[in-house]
């Protein structure tokens, strides 16, 4: 089920405003029956989604449940806290930290951070038996899921090594143990999908607001624990520059910091869109060098990952994972076992081309013709009309989803029923100009609106000032707002009846006119009449007998005679 993935939509919550199609740079969302779901074979797990929905339909899988399963089995559960903790808990000593973990029922908490140093010294080597080539850093799970699925032709590109956290887990599995259970605190959504494809390694994966939430139940604040907690400290020891990884170019002051001599250039980027113009015509590197590539997927680096509580200035997040590196001797892990790993096992997403008359095909379900037609407004979620087609195509939109071409069939459909409704009809805006009008309204103001109405079909922007007498009705209605108001008036040697109605308070009013000299129309007010006084006889009647004990209805027959003696007539 969709709910045992790292992401997933809560169909009852979806409103199909398709914020996420728009906003997903992959467009790995499908709508079906009005709701968005994940594609999860396209999805990276970057977690934009989550952030943007405005009516937070899209879930983030929550795995606390599961680690308190592990602890309350009494198993040995290590942490493997990411360095961006100082960002989500600023101002929090290691200390502070690692005794607020170890009161819920931690073992041990150790940083990730001792991972990211391994991976920087194992990539130095690797970037050091090279002559000439591109490489890409494996650090970050949703870029290396972005280009095995959507740039599979980049795969061989990505440097042959395990994530920091993957290796930091096959570390304490190593050294504290084969029953050791490893689990993940950081910001990164992707590192659950981590977890599911490596669960010999690591166990789950919670991010800092799962934990944030875990505290609170527990009314455990780590800011209350001594600041000198000497007893506290992470295992096997501190991390020195593996701290740097959840910022920009982080990785690489690690990995140049274990070069000793290399002419390799040296980029990072981050945020999808980025590393999609980077990715865009790489292959035309002429690959004269070296070219090693840091990207990450979050904007800015980890310290904004989808799953952190804290937003502020990422130039402050920065500050202080850069202040968290300490001059001490860092903790060097010490490894006799292989991080080196292969990106077969994701497979990349089939891309299907579409014949020029399928797309056609495809734009004329949603009304679109010509190329006059293609607005290309985005309102659909997708960047252009004809991707729009293809995604119909894929079964992966549908034809209501296109504002431009439902608003069309909204019009139209109200213009039909302007049209085929005997009675005259209006809509005025609050300066008292026409909005809309249908036939048999101009013909009743006259034979010179109705040419006007052939000139200016449905009246569009008359004033109603110069057109009816009884303009005043209308203003009455818009400076009330009143819903429903009935009148009979007299227009030259016509009869009336008019009902007035608030479309938008105050702002916009509409009427429905009928002609009381029209004799179908006498007959029905008649009758309409006639059941209202009888309705409200029987009432009467009622409350009559109540009182006295009699069944009087003589004047209920009389009237029923009536109704049907017109009824008769009219048929």
């Amino acid at each position: 089920m969709d709910v045992f993935k790292p992401v997933y939509t809560e169909q009852n919550d979806c409103q199909d405003c398709y914020k996420c199609i728009r906003e997903c740079k992959l467009k790995a969302i499908k709508v079906v029956n009005n709701s968005a779901q994940i594609l999860h074979d396209d999805c990276i797990y970057c977690g934009t989604c989550t952030l943007i929905c405005p009516v937070n339909a899209k879930k983030v899988r929550n795995d606390v449940n599961k680690v308190k399963g592990l602890l309350k089995r009494n198993q040995k559960v290590i942490v493997s806290l990411a360095p961006s903790f100082v960002t989500e808990f600023p101002n929090l000593s290691d200390g502070q930290i690692v005794a607020a973990l170890k009161t819920l029922g931690f073992t041990h908490v150790s940083e990730t951070a001792l991972g990211a140093q391994k991976v920087s010294k194992k990539v130095s080597e690797f970037i050091e038996n090279q002559d000439k080539g591109i490489y890409i850093s494996s650090a970050c799970p949703s870029v290396v899921e972005m280009i095995c699925k959507h740039y599979p032709k980049y795969k061989n590109y990505i440097t042959p090594f395990l994530s920091p956290l993957l290796t930091h887990s096959k570390y304490l599995k190593n050294r504290y143990g084969d029953d050791t259970h490893v689990v993940f605190i950081g910001p990164c959504i992707a590192k659950k999908a981590e977890s599911d494809q490596f669960p010999e390694l690591l166990d789950a994966a919670l991010t800092f607001s799962d934990v944030r939430k875990w505290f609170e139940e527990e009314n455990i604040d780590p800011y209350l624990f001594s600041e000198d907690e000497k007893e506290e400290v992470f295992v096997p020891g501190k991390a020195g520059r593996g701290v740097l990884y959840p910022i920009d170019g982080g990785m690489i002051m690690g990995v140049k910091n274990n070069t000793t001599a290399t002419d390799a250039v040296y980029m990072t980027f981050s945020g999808i869109t980025n590393i999609q113009l980077v990715l865009t015509d790489l292959d035309k590197y002429k690959k004269s060098t070296v070219m090693f590539l840091e990207l990450l997927a979050c904007d800015g680096g980890c310290v904004n990952g989808p799953g952190t509580s804290k937003s502020y200035s990422t130039a402050i997040k920065r500050l202080e994972v850069i202040n968290k590196l300490g001059k001490d001797q860092a903790y060097q892990l010490e490894t006799d076992f292989s991080i080196e790993r292969t990106f077969d096992s994701i497979l990349p997403i089939e891309r299907r081309e579409h014949a020029e008359n399928s797309i056609k095909e495809a734009l004329t379900m949603v009304g679109k013709y010509s190329d006059k037609d293609e607005i290309n407004c985005g309102g659909c979620g997708y960047n252009s009309c004809r991707e729009f087609a293809g995604a119909l195509l894929e079964d992966r939109s549908e034809p209501n989803m296109c504002v431009s071409y439902m608003r069309k069939i909204a019009h139209d459909k109200s213009s039909a029923l302007l049209r085929k409704i005997p009675s005259g009809v209006v809509i005025v805006n609050e300066q008292l100009k026409i909005i809309e009008a249908n036939l048999s309204f101009s013909r009743m103001m006259g034979t010179e609106i109705e040419q006007l109405y052939e000139t200016v079909p449905g009246l569009a922007d008359a004033d109603l000032h110069k057109i009816a007498p009884f303009y005043k009705l209308f203003s009455s209605a818009l400076s009330t707002g009143v819903d429903n108001l009935e009148k009979d008036i007299r227009f030259g040697n016509k009869m009336f009846h008019i009902t007035l109605f608030s479309i938008h308070k105050n702002k916009i009013v509409g009427a429905i006119l009928r002609d009381m000299s029209q004799p179908f129309i006498q007959r029905e007010e008649v009758i309409s009449r006639a059941k209202s006084v009888n309705q409200k006889n029987l009432e009467t009647v009622q409350k009559i007998a109540y009182l006295l004990g009699e069944n009087a209805s003589e004047t209920e027959e009389m009237l029923n005679s009536i109704v049907e003696f017109y009824s008769l007539s009219q048929d």
